[in-house]
């Protein structure tokens, strides 16, 4: 089993932890464009409570380990090692939860060029527990704002992870799709599920949208997220997520197998 010594090491060597690419105002622009309540950052999340940019900044300072100084305004923000660990305990104690019981999951990602593999891994493991791994509304079109204006995707599944893809993109089953942040999506999905009569997803797997917006909805979601996506860790102080990692979400694709196997092996579904 990859110990929790060697695998911190390998988070600050990939920079996956510790000082990672995302810049400080990247992610400030987030938490004042969060406490604005701008739907791109929300990304599917209604808060209940107040979140200024004051409290964001504490919030992830708390969550992520980033710069707690509201007067560190620039540079590349820091996540803590020893949070991406106790997040990934969290993260795989769910999903071995999940595995005991045989429960139905929904897996999808608007980082497919970077985490398909991370999130495929898991839909093989959990369905070799006897999980249903669902794949609802595959094909359907789902019409995303972007700063490019209005664009319709497709949505389907790769090794059952769900992603968006642009019309006319090939689906051979290997081509990821594209990077998004949006929420409908995973409503799109958990619509198509419940207007076909179930299964329903007892546990949403991701980033992004498919962990707010199944959140939202009351279903428990799980994900992985940068310092610049406060929402998720807002969910999870709210009560709406269940287990955020903290951990830069874009770095090279190989670099999150490590992780994986961590997660696997405290699931106890290692192969």
């Amino acid at each position: 089993m990859l110990s929790r010594g060697a695998l911190r090491a390998h988070l600050l060597a990939a920079r996956l932890a510790g000082v990672v690419a995302t810049s400080r105002e990247v992610s400030l622009r987030s938490y004042r464009l969060f406490a604005a309540r701008d739907p791109r950052v929300l990304i599917g999340l209604d808060p209940e409570w107040t979140w200024g940019q004051r409290d964001l900044v504490e919030l992830m300072a708390d969550k992520c380990g980033v710069s707690a100084d509201p007067a560190c305004t620039s540079g590349l923000d820091v996540i803590d090692p020893d949070r991406t660990l106790d997040g990934l305990d969290a993260f795989a104690d769910r999903i071995g939860a999940a595995a005991r019981r045989s429960a139905p999951v929904l897996i999808g990602t608007g980082h497919p060029h970077r985490l398909l593999g991370f999130y495929a891994a898991l839909a093989d493991a959990l369905s070799s527990a006897g999980c249903a791994v669902l794949t609802p509304a595959h094909g359907h079109c789902v019409d995303i704002t972007t700063r490019f204006g209005l664009r319709t995707y497709n949505l389907g599944y790769v090794r059952g992870v769900a992603l968006v893809r642009e019309p006319g993109a090939p689906s051979t089953g290997r081509e990821t799709g594209a990077h998004t942040h949006s929420p409908l999506p995973v409503r799109t999905a958990l619509a198509a599920a419940a207007e076909a009569g179930g299964p329903l997803p007892e546990l949403v797997i991701g980033d992004h949208g498919w962990v707010c917006g199944a959140g939202q909805l009351g279903f428990e979601a799980i994900g992985l997220a940068d310092t610049n996506d406060p929402a998720l860790f807002v969910g999870e102080a709210e009560g709406v997520v269940s287990a955020v990692v903290p951990l830069d979400d874009a770095v090279r694709s190989d670099y999150y197998r490590p992780l994986t196997r961590y997660v696997l092996n405290r699931a106890c579904l290692s192969q």
